[in-house]
């Protein structure tokens, strides 16, 4: 496996992640992805090792995939759930995170619905000096780094499946489509994709897509790239490979020759104000759909991180259709790569 150009303690984000990061997540995962082919899945590399996944927000796909590519590596794994824990008994996070430690966890895989608690946690791991790693497995409206790896991943196997690595999306157009305001997933693509020197086109309403993100997105990745450019203008493009970034309120220009489409659920649990007149007008503008998917490329890729809101972002048929759709692909991706993650993690600390 390769890990010569991983460094990593913990991985919280993907704001600061390196091309030669990305391309070992990539290439360990197309090793696991092999693994995963064989009749026997498991491989005794975390053998030994603790695996807590310490899940204070309702998930299905991420927690089921975090567990299973812990037993594939042979590792023992703890399942927390806040609903049944201590937490309703008064207890604090970080106090439930140090009775994990207390058990011998080596690895915490951490969701929660506010944005920094994995990183308050790996902040009291380091401070007590353990070498416990922690793994933000999708933190309010932050990040979702191990999702956006996986879309990579999907995307680069796809084109390549025997050598899947960063470079391979290099001046493809990528749309993302959908509730991008409240998308921790999106922010975690935008910044894969943007390393990977594809134009990304982000296309939602105003309200689901304000220029406040812009800007957010102009302070973080302007700081540490001068090149980077920002354009809401559908007709304005600079010479690539400059990594860019295009804001539409409309879907037609984002569609236009796009290569890739990733569609967003409408998250409508983190949504405090009333920003869409009906799902019906949102899925008549922004639902992707066989008919609309002709603006694309002729073999465009549609991907969705889930749960899906059938009728809403995607058209069932759509959905179903394995001629488009990349989404059955996603879930697969995901045991691979979440397996790389956590052996990155581990494979120092037999």
């Amino acid at each position: 496996m390769p890990t010569t150009t991983w460094n990593r303690h913990h991985v919280l984000s993907l704001a600061d992640f390196t091309a030669a990061e990305y391309n070992t997540v990539l290439q360990t995962a197309a090793s696991f992805q092999e693994v995963l082919s064989r009749r026997t899945k498991k491989v005794p590399t975390l053998q030994g090792q603790v695996v807590a996944n310490l899940f204070f927000e309702s998930s299905t796909r991420t927690r089921s995939s975090f567990e299973l590519a812990a037993k594939r590596l042979s590792a023992d794994t703890l399942n927390f759930a806040a609903a049944t824990s201590s937490m309703t008994k008064g207890e604090t996070i970080l106090d439930t995170a140090k009775t994990y430690l207390a058990m011998g966890t080596d690895i915490m895989v951490v969701r929660h619905r506010e944005a920094g608690v994995p990183n308050a946690i790996a902040a009291e791991m380091d401070r007590l000096g353990v070498k416990v790693s922690v793994l933000n497995a999708g933190d309010g409206q932050h990040e979702h780094p191990s999702q956006a790896l996986l879309d990579l991943f999907t995307i680069c196997t796809l084109i390549d499946p025997a050598s899947p690595r960063l470079e391979l999306l290099k001046g493809k157009k990528i749309a993302i489509v959908g509730d991008i305001l409240h998308s921790r997933v999106a922010r975690s693509n935008i910044w894969s994709l943007i390393a990977s020197g594809a134009e990304v086109h982000l296309a939602a309403p105003p309200t689901l897509l304000p220029k406040l993100f812009a800007e957010y997105i102009l302070d973080e990745v302007g700081g540490r790239n001068q090149d980077f450019v920002i354009s809401s203008s559908p007709t304005h493009h600079s010479p690539l490979p400059i990594p860019q970034l295009f804001l539409h309120w409309q879907l037609q220009p984002a569609l236009q020759n796009a290569d890739f489409v990733m569609t967003l659920r409408l998250q409508k649990e983190r949504m405090t104000d009333h920003l869409l007149p009906s799902l019906r007008e949102y899925h008549q503008l922004f639902g992707i759909t066989r008919t609309k998917l002709q603006l694309c490329k002729p073999n465009v890729k549609v991907l969705h991180p889930g749960p899906v809101n059938r009728g809403v972002e995607i058209s069932s048929e759509l959905m179903d259709d394995p001629e488009f759709s990349l989404i059955q692909s996603q879930v697969t991706s995901g045991v691979a790569v979440r397996m790389a993650l956590l052996y990155l993690l581990g494979s120092g600390k037999a």
